[in-house]
């Protein structure tokens, strides 16, 4: 067995993730084992406070892009992770022990992995372009859709700002004094 992959956490950097199915067995091929995926990601993407800027649930494995979680280490979200996966899927075992994380330090190393992400499905065949495969992060980031895992973006960005801004503009509506007839 090879040495355990040493771990580079707690940087405050961003994680480019993979990890596999157990032989790398295509578990995660029907639409529902990706849907599951996708579900289960968000709950813990919630329950331990971190960002997903880029993903793809491919039929054998998974590519994430995250941010460290705020309430843990980033080891044990991805273990939570692949244990909720596991626990709702008939297979046995589900994942393969290990994963890999590569820390991307630079704007152009964020960028290729993001890329590779995206481009992960054409370039199995799987699809023609990135936009056709549902199971990705992709599709936010052409057309900011909103799909069920949250995607740390520049179009998150933006709705929270407009949301901040409309609520700040709400509060102050609430105590402008009204106008009637008899002012």
């Amino acid at each position: 067995m090879s040495p355990k992959p040493e771990r580079r956490q707690q940087t405050g950097n961003l994680h480019f993730i993979t990890f596999s199915c157990q032989d790398r067995n295509p578990y995660l091929l029907s639409p529902e084992s990706k849907s599951l995926f996708e579900s289960v990601l968000e709950s813990r993407r919630k329950q331990y406070s971190f960002h997903v800027v880029g993903y793809v649930v491919m039929p054998e494995h998974v590519h994430l892009l995250v941010t460290e979680p705020k309430n843990a280490v980033l080891s044990k979200a991805i273990q939570a992770l692949k244990l909720s996966v596991s626990v709702k899927s008939k297979e046995r075992p589900f994942w393969q022990s290990r994963y890999y994380d590569f820390n991307v330090f630079t704007t152009p190393k964020h960028t290729e992995k993001l890329k590779y992400i995206h481009r992960n499905p054409v370039t199995r065949g799987l699809v023609d372009k990135p936009e056709d495969w549902p199971w990705s992060s992709f599709r936010h980031y052409l057309t900011g859709e909103i799909r069920k895992v949250e995607i740390e973006s520049w179009w998150t960005t933006t709705r929270r700002k407009s949301a901040l801004v409309e609520s700040h503009i709400s509060e102050a509506r609430c105590g402008a004094p009204s106008m009637t007839k008899e002012d």
